[in-house]
């Protein structure tokens, strides 16, 4: 599949997950999550931790480009950049100061190459020759040049992941050196930037997108999911912010029901219910949503991780090795388009399971329990540790988890890139699937990314603009 096909996979996923088109969601057995468990690592468990985050740094470590930052969507497959990669990027290397993999000077040398990037880089409403407008950024850029790649969206939650990571930055290197002091200062031109109030086309609901060929995107973010970064960014805002009702707006739209016996907030893929907390500790700050429901966003997503858990081990369309280690269905990599033995197969799909709908082809996102960690520990370390147990090398090697696989398509004459007789397993790694393995690794060991963001006035501003309160917050 070539570049230009794989990109517009990538933004057709991301308008079917913001208009809620997941189809034929049916009822589920019921399973009962009673109270957090308490989560004590094993011996065993701490060097299988130890080893996956240390691989996994290696991603973005060793495949950015050095001089601008630019962090690949794919490896090994010769890929664009992908800018919210670089997001999760940025923070990965803060991980790898406080883990020892790197010095703090060789992750400011790094950060300082892509924030003088992304502070340059030219921004106007022509379709070429750029990299973005009005302070947001196209979705893939070319790895080189750093301009926009094809035709694809000036994205705002795209640029929210990457504003996440220039934010993580900012807080993290608070030292008075010429080049720190160069980074937090970039790092505020960049996110005071970007205008936040341009993407309201249909006040207050923010626009998923813009193209200079055609305009705005005709969907907003609405329904629960991964935009909670991008309103608490537009938010808290100190130059264009947008006011809190957008916030309102956005919560209005959610769906709130009960799947597998569990009711929660819903939305599909898991990667909806990770990403925002990668950044943003959610355990017992709420807002006026949650505190009706007498919920908080974390404990939400301790419920949608049971819930797709749930379904995996239900298995009612019989998929190989589903269980109670083998699950997890988010966003990544697949076979193939196709349609065998009657079972319909896909490449790269947005995967989920929930009241607001289920696709399912049989594969397996290790990502989706890595970015739970700190949700649901006691299922997310079994099942990552018998992935890499059962699969070996197939599944995992030099950078972690590769990003999927299919124990049920089994048609190597198909051509399917990385099919075999035993099963289908992707060859590469995403870097937006990486990441949240890191950086949720980290924060259930440490807390280290939740803290850290906590000193961000801009997070906190925009926490506190949407109706938070309680917890750290006060």
């Amino acid at each position: 599949m070539n570049q230009l096909v794989k990109a517009v996979l990538y933004v057709a996923a991301a308008l079917c997950l913001a208009v809620s088109c997941q189809p034929n969601a049916q009822p589920q057995p019921a399973v009962t999550v009673t109270s957090p468990a308490t989560y004590s690592a094993t011996a065993a468990d701490n060097a299988f931790l130890d080893s996956l985050q240390r691989d996994t740094f290696r991603y973005f470590w060793e495949t950015a480009n050095e001089q601008n930052g630019l962090v690949p969507d794919r490896a090994p497959t010769p890929s664009f950049c992908s800018i919210a990669a670089v997001g999760f990027g940025l923070t990965t290397y803060l991980v790898g100061v406080e883990r020892g993999y790197i010095t703090r000077a060789q992750a400011a040398d790094r950060t300082l190459a892509t924030l003088r990037f992304f502070a340059n880089a030219p921004q106007s409403e022509r379709a070429t020759g750029i990299a973005g407008y009005k302070g947001f950024f196209y979705h893939f850029l070319d790895m080189k040049t750093g301009e926009r790649f094809k035709q694809v969206e000036l994205s705002t939650i795209d640029t929210a992941l990457l504003l996440g990571g220039i934010l993580s930055a900012q807080a993290y290197f608070d030292q008075n050196t010429p080049a720190e002091t160069e980074i937090r200062t970039l790092a505020e031109t960049i996110y005071g930037r970007a205008d936040w109030t341009f993407f309201q086309k249909r006040s207050p609901l923010v626009a998923m997108g813009w193209h200079p060929e055609t305009g705005f995107i005709k969907s907003d973010w609405t329904g629960y999911n991964e935009a909670m970064l991008l309103y608490v960014l537009a938010l808290g805002s100190p130059t264009h912010p947008v006011d809190p009702e957008a916030w309102t707006a956005w919560t209005k739209t959610y769906s709130f029901a009960t799947f597998n016996g569990l009711q929660h907030v819903n939305f599909d893929p898991l990667f909806g219910h990770q990403y925002s907390h990668c950044w943003i500790d959610f355990r017992g700050v709420q807002d006026a949503y949650m505190r009706d429901k007498r919920l908080d966003y974390h404990e939400n997503s301790r419920l949608a991780t049971y819930a797709n858990r749930a379904y995996c081990v239900a298995n009612r369309a019989g998929w190989t090795d589903y269980g109670p280690t083998i699950w997890g269905l988010t966003a990544c990599d697949g076979p193939a388009d196709t349609l065998a033995n009657g079972r319909q197969f896909f490449s790269y799909r947005a995967r989920g399971a929930a009241s607001t709908g289920i696709v399912d082809d049989g594969t397996i996102a290790p990502t989706a329990a890595g970015g739970s960690l700190p949700f649901a520990p006691e299922i997310c370390v079994p099942a990552l540790r018998a992935m890499k147990s059962r699969y070996g090398a197939k599944l995992y090697g030099p950078y972690g988890f590769r990003d999927a696989f299919n124990p049920t398509y089994r048609y190597p004459s198909r051509f399917a890139n990385g099919s075999t007789a035993s099963g289908w397993f992707d060859v590469d790694y995403l870097g937006i699937d990486q990441g949240p393995i890191l950086l949720m690794t980290e924060n259930l060991r440490t807390g280290f990314v939740w803290n850290l963001m906590k000193k961000s006035p801009h997070i906190r501003r925009g926490l506190t603009r949407a109706g938070f309160t309680g917890g750290w917050l006060q």
